[in-house]
């Protein structure tokens, strides 16, 4: 019975490819190509790197990639080499992918506070320039400020200065 490498490397000289085209196809190492058709599992680097290699070379050549990575493990497992690595690879991988994901949504949510202060800022300085205008147009704006330079009015007289604002401001409230 053949071997994995040995039906890989068939599959390959039929298909009239070099290893030199899957390593242009691929960017996989000629070194791992080799290894993975003269069955030199040790030299490949390990875990479900192992798998992406023999997926990518299969799909290169058109072949199978699910069945092809079926066989290799099937091999390696065959080899005395033990697949436990894999769990913990796939592992590593859901957490780098998880903290991805947390950093990007942190992100947004500090995008989105940030959205909401300039929202606020904006609200605050409408309302005060339209108070500002309005004062202006009633005439107590000079008198609003009790300590301004020119009118030492007192509090009371700003504040009932401003009751024409007020009704005005009520009176849209109310239609």
């Amino acid at each position: 019975m053949r071997s994995f490498g040995e039906d890989l490397r068939r599959e390959r000289l039929s298909r009239g490819l070099k290893l030199e085209n899957i390593n242009a196809i691929t960017k996989i190492s000629l070194s791992h190509l080799l290894a993975l058709e003269q069955d030199r599992f040790r030299l490949l680097p390990g875990g479900i790197l192992n798998k992406g290699i023999v997926r990518g070379y299969a799909a290169a050549m058109g072949l199978d990639p699910q069945v092809w990575t079926e066989r290799f493990l099937a091999a390696y497992s065959a080899s005395g080499l033990v697949a436990d690595e894999e769990p913990n690879w796939t592992a590593f991988a859901s957490n780098v992918g998880r903290a991805r994901i947390l950093r990007h949504n942190a992100a947004e949510e500090r995008l989105r506070w940030l959205g909401a202060y300039v929202l606020l800022l904006v609200v605050v300085a409408a309302g005060f320039l339209t108070l500002r205008y309005l004062g202006l147009r009633a005439g107590w704006w000079p008198n609003f400020l009790p300590f301004h330079a020119a009118h030492h009015v007192p509090v009371r007289a700003a504040v009932s200065s401003m009751r024409p604002l007020v009704s005005h401001l009520s009176s849209w409230f109310h239609h």
